[in-house]
């Protein structure tokens, strides 16, 4: 059992008869009255995240977790393929347990936290960027760099990115998975 005051980003729990990954806490401690710790929850069989409040010193249930590196091999409808990097067993997980499937390159290497009691895979963590080749793009025009204006254009994956109106096909661009955002153009 732990308390709140071991909550932190990544953290699986058992809450309401499900499995949970904790996404943002923030500790409060008011003037007037008990601390307690705001939590976004992600329930890891169905994917909807929920707002609880702990309060402080509150017991929770933690689930023992296991991290092992993964590779992408290929999706097939709402089935994506990874293969373990040390044992090359393949794992076959659900569109819905991944955060940004869409920008998931084949070759990639991800983190899958396994339930140790249950051998069940429970969530899979991204790499904190991915670079990607723009696809599709309007063409750009020469003078485009100085406002902050964006246009969408559609990435190797299939995903459609908001980028500056500089980008054009061919460019490699380098994207932040956990917001699906343009951070900026890569040279090779």
């Amino acid at each position: 059992m732990a308390s709140t005051s071991d909550i932190r980003n990544g953290l699986c729990i058992k809450f309401n008869h499900d499995i949970y990954k904790i996404i943002e806490f923030l500790h409060v401690k008011p003037g007037k009255g008990p601390a307690f710790v705001r939590t976004k929850l992600k329930s890891l069989t169905n994917g909807k995240v929920l707002d609880n409040t702990f309060s402080a010193g509150h017991k929770i249930e933690d689930i023992r977790v296991e991290t092992q590196t993964f590779q992408y091999l290929y999706a097939e409808g709402d089935q994506f393929h990874f293969m373990n990097t040390e044992s090359y067993e393949q794992i076959t997980l659900d569109k819905k347990i991944l955060d940004a499937p869409d920008l998931l390159k084949e070759g990639t290497n991800v983190m899958v936290q396994i339930n140790t009691e249950t051998d069940m895979p429970l969530s899979v963590d991204m790499p904190a960027s991915i670079v990607l080749e723009v696809t599709y793009a309007e063409p750009g025009v020469k003078g485009n760099t100085a406002t902050n204006a964006t246009k969408p254009a559609k990435v190797e994956t299939g995903a459609s990115v908001n980028v500056p109106l500089f980008i054009n096909e061919g460019d490699k661009i380098k994207i932040d998975t956990a917001t699906g955002s343009y951070m900026e153009r890569v040279k090779e």
